[in-house]
């Protein structure tokens, strides 16, 4: 039985429902809060993920970081190094897409080179009517920058939990990869 941790980066612009997916996740999708306060630090959320077909879990721990420029600086004191990146953007709002790829500069200049695995998560999938951002275009975005694509609700609490049970299962597979590799280095041949 293998127990990891992994800081788990929670980014896009504000009013993207970065808090709202993290909190849905948290609770198990019984929380779902209508009045949300601007996120202008950092909030942690810790939620242990167990592994399919293993005894093995992963600890998320999820660094839900402010959106607004004004913040941004000073959050990203506290990042550290994230060990996945969770990519969040309104799936109404053509400029928090169009963001995205400020923000996947800021987290590689944090990753100090080494490979993060990560998720694009499309938000607010509810308001299918107000749509400016079609499912084909992020998906592919996403894939040009290694990322798995997802669309959610957390309002109407759909798909909340796959972008991060995606997260788990990619960094224990990651785990065991340079487990692997380590073992191959060590054994004489």
């Amino acid at each position: 039985m293998v127990k990891l941790r992994a800081r788990c980066l929670l980014v896009g612009d504000a009013a993207v429902g970065k808090s709202a997916l993290s909190q849905m996740f948290h609770s198990d999708g019984t929380l779902f809060q209508k009045n949300y306060s601007m996120t202008t630090g950092v909030e942690l959320q810790m939620k242990c993920v167990r592994i399919p077909d293993t005894n093995d879990s992963v600890e998320l721990y999820i660094i839900d970081s402010a959106g607004r420029e004004t913040f941004v600086e000073a959050c990203e004191k506290m990042w550290g190094r994230p060990s996945l990146v969770c990519l969040v953007f309104d799936l109404t709002s053509e400029q928090s897409f169009t963001s995205c790829s400020h923000w996947m500069e800021r987290v590689r200049a944090h990753s100090e080179g080494l490979h993060v695995p990560g998720v694009l998560v499309g938000n607010k999938s509810d308001l299918s009517a107000r749509r400016e951002v079609q499912a084909s275009v992020a998906q592919e975005w996403a894939q040009s920058q290694g990322l798995e694509y997802f669309e959610t609700s957390a309002k109407e609490m759909e798909n909340c939990d796959a972008p991060l049970l995606s997260l788990a299962r990619a960094f224990h597979s990651l785990y065991h990869e340079r487990l692997e590799a380590i073992q191959n280095l060590q054994s004489p041949g």
